[in-house]
C-alpha cells in the first residue's frame, strides 16, 4: 500500500475508533438501565431512526449504526483529501530526485509556506543539491586543467624525442638533461595530486600534532630556499595542539611557506610564521610581503592551477596546486582557510583548526 493509503485508512481508523468510544460512553452512563435487545439493531427498524418524533433507546442502536458508517466514509474521504495535501511536498521533493538522478543538478525545490518538518527537508535537499552541483563543476574544471597540464610535459617530450629522432648528431646529453627536467615536473604534478585526492578522502588517522613544532620543522627544510631568495623568516607563537594527520599538516605548513616565498618581493622580502592557540581552536597565520593584491584575486588563489598573478612558470612556479592542496587539507580537518592581501602588499594565510580536547 502506498503512504496516502495507510494514512487514509489510520485516519478512518481512529475516527471509527473515537466515535464507537463517545458512543460506548453514552451507552454507559445514559442508557445502561435500559435491556440489552433495545441496543441490538434492527434493520426493519432502520428508517424510525431518521423519523424527528423517534428519540431515546428504541432507535439508538439504528442511529449508532448509521453515525458509524458516517464517520467511515468521511474519515476515508477526508484522509484521502487530508494525506494527499500532506505528502504534496514529498512529491515535489521525490521529483527534484529524479531530476538529480538524471544529472540535473540544477533544479530547485523552493519549498513556499511554513518553516515546518518538511521545509527543513527540501530546503537541506536544495543546499545538498547546491554543494553538489559545485563540486561536480569544480571537478569537471579540475580534470580538464590537470589534463591539460599534464599533456603539456608529454607534449614536449614527444617533441624533443621526435627532433632526437630527426637529427642523430643533435647533442643527447642536453636532451637527457631537458628530458629529465620535464619527467620531474611531471612527476611533481602527479604526486600533487595524489596528495590532493587523499586529502580530499580524509584517508588518514589523526593524532595529536603541535603546529608551533609543525611550523618550525617546515622553516627549517625551506630556510636555505629562503636564503636563496633573500627572504628572511620568522616564527613566533605559543603551544598550539590538535587532531589530524601529522605528514599532511607539515604538507600544509610546507605549501604555505614556500608560497609566501616564491611570491614575495625581488629583494630584501620577509616571511613572518606564527601559531595561537584560543578558546576552542588553534591558528597558523602565514604572511609574506610582495605585490599588492586585490580581493578579486585573492579569492581565485585557491583554485586548481592558478600560479600567482597568473598562469606564470619560471624555476620555482610549482605546478598551482600549493594553495589548493592546503585549502583541501584544512577543510579534511574540519578547518577555515582564509585569504587576506595585506594592505602594503603581500598574502596572510590563516588556518583554523580545532583544539585537540584536553
Amino acid at each position: 500500500m502506498s503512504v496516502r493509503l495507510k494514512l487514509t485508512l489510520s485516519y478512518a481508523g481512529f475516527l471509527m475508533i473515537a466515535g464507537a468510544a463517545l458512543l460506548t460512553a453514552v451507552w454507559v452512563f445514559l442508557l445502561r438501565v435500559f435491556p440489552a435487545s433495545v441496543f441490538v439493531p434492527n434493520l426493519g427498524n432502520m428508517l424510525r431512526a431518521f423519523d424527528p418524533r423517534n428519540f431515546g433507546p428504541a432507535v439508538f442502536a439504528q442511529a449508532a449504526a448509521f453515525v458509524l458508517v458516517f464517520l467511515l466514509v468521511f474519515g476515508l474521504v477526508g484522509g484521502w483529501i487530508l494525506a494527499g495535501r500532506m505528502l504534496t511536498p514529498l512529491t515535489r521533493i521525490a521529483d527534484a530526485a529524479r531530476l538529480a538522478a538524471n544529472g540535473s543538478l540544477s533544479h530547485r525545490i523552493r519549498l513556499p509556506g511554513r518553516h515546518d518538518e518538511f521545509r527543513e527537508l527540501a530546503d537541506a535537499f536544495d543546499a545538498m543539491l547546491e554543494r553538489l552541483e559545485t563540486h561536480v563543476v569544480e571537478q569537471r574544471r579540475f580534470a580538464a586543467n590537470a589534463s591539460h597540464e599534464l599533456r603539456t610535459p608529454l607534449a614536449i617530450s614527444q617533441a624533443m624525442l621526435d627532433v632526437a629522432r630527426n637529427d642523430p648528431g643533435h647533442d643527447s646529453g642536453e636532451l637527457v638533461e631537458r628530458l629529465h627536467t620535464v619527467n620531474a615536473r611531471a612527476i611533481e604534478l602527479t604526486e600533487a595530486l595524489l596528495l590532493l585526492s587523499r586529502s580530499d578522502q580524509r584517508s588518514f588517522t589523526r593524532e595529536p600534532v603541535d603546529l608551533s613544532l609543525v611550523a618550525e620543522e617546515a622553516v627549517e627544510t625551506l630556510l636555505p630556499f629562503a636564503e636563496k631568495h633573500g627572504v628572511t623568516v620568522e616564527t613566533s607563537g605559543d603551544l598550539a595542539l590538535t587532531e589530524g594527520s601529522p605528514a599532511l599538516l607539515l604538507q600544509l605548513t610546507t605549501n604555505l611557506v614556500h608560497n609566501a616565498i616564491v611570491h614575495n618581493l625581488p629583494e630584501h622580502g620577509s616571511v613572518r610564521i606564527e601559531t595561537a592557540a584560543r578558546s576552542g581552536f588553534v591558528l597558523l597565520t602565514v604572511e609574506n610581503t610582495g605585490d599588492q593584491l586585490s580581493p578579486e584575486l585573492v579569492w581565485t588563489l585557491t583554485e586548481p592551477f592558478r600560479r600567482g598573478t597568473g598562469r606564470v612558470r619560471g624555476d620555482h612556479a610549482g605546478v598551482g596546486l600549493g594553495l589548493a592542496i592546503a585549502r583541501s587539507i584544512t577543510r579534511a580537518h574540519d578547518g577555515i582557510f582564509g585569504l587576506t592581501p595585506v594592505a602594503g602588499g603581500g598574502l596572510r594565510v590563516t588556518v583554523q583548526l580545532p583544539a585537540r580536547p584536553r
